[in-house]
């Protein structure tokens, strides 16, 4: 992918990893476990712009995370670019680093669990929750634009099938993305959905793709949904976007064929399973 980047660490107790910022920006996000970061700058680096300075350090944020995807929203670190960092699990754990080639570099900062905007989408069989934790209006940033998805056992999310894979100024945005599943299981059965991309006049990705907790889904064009979970198993995906626009929004065109979709669910209720427990708070933006 030529702007977003993805990396899932499973660290065992006690373990650390170093990390490169490199040309892009990165977001810490624990996906099972809490984690200690310690930042520095890179001693090359320049200041790129007016107020901007090589800083000092280091910065550490102790990230308290949570146990897993379905339990709450978490807290997250914002690494700049040009910088290095050491990701330390005392306990062990699961983190994602969310990433974004960038020009910018913006402070390190941490970010509360308690500040994440959480959202109802869609109504009945379509309906899903999203945390908002760095959605272009929720979090600063140069590039990136993340968002993770709860989608109840037996729905449809990332539905109906848009794209943003065009630039059309006020109308859509040119974003790569990514997808990263977890599966709930049932008992001893491990949990599974499905992914479809479509091909757009912007490219010829096709896709329909069994999905299983550590897989990723990469969509650098196409008509992109539905996610498909299975019934009796909660599917969770992390939603990671960047594009070459200096302008940060995320603006989406519906398929033609299935954009009527939307208007069937104001006569619907929301699923009675959302919101998944322990949100800080909810908002219901159909």
């Amino acid at each position: 992918m030529e702007w977003t980047r993805l990396m899932v660490l499973d660290l065992a107790p006690g373990e650390v990893y170093a990390h490169a910022a490199g040309e892009c920006e990165w977001i810490v996000l624990p996906l099972s476990g809490g984690c200690r970061i310690r930042e520095t700058a890179s001693p090359a680096f320049e200041a790129r712009g007016p107020g901007q300075s090589p800083g000092g350090g280091p910065e550490v944020f102790q990230l308290r995370g949570r146990a897993g995807v379905f339990d709450g929203t978490t807290d997250f670190a914002y690494l700049p670019r040009d910088g290095h960092a050491e990701i330390e699990a005392a306990a062990g754990g699961r983190f994602a680093l969310a990433g974004a080639r960038c020009e910018r570099r913006l402070p390190a900062r941490y970010g509360p669990a308690a500040d994440v905007p959480v959202e109802l989408r869609g109504a009945g069989h379509c309906s899903r929750q999203v945390n908002n934790f760095a959605a272009a209006d929720a979090f600063p940033a140069d590039r990136l634009i993340a968002v993770e998805v709860l989608t109840p056992g037996g729905n449809w999310s990332s539905y109906p099938p848009h794209k943003h894979d065009e630039h059309h100024p006020g109308e859509e945005s040119r974003l790569e993305e990514i997808y990263y599943f977890e599966i709930a299981p049932h008992g001893d059965t491990p949990g599974l959905g499905y992914q479809r991309v479509t091909p757009s006049p912007a490219g010829k990705t096709d896709i329909l793709t069994e999905v299983r907790t550590g897989d990723a889904v990469l969509i650098p064009d196409g008509w992109h949904g539905p996610s498909m979970a299975a019934p009796g198993h909660d599917m969770y995906y992390l939603n990671v976007m960047a594009g070459p626009g200096r302008t940060r929004k995320w603006l989406i065109r519906d398929h033609p064929d299935h954009g009527w979709i939307r208007g069937s669910w104001d006569g619907q209720d929301i699923d009675p399973r959302l919101p998944f427990p322990t949100r800080p708070r909810t908002e219901d933006h159909r």
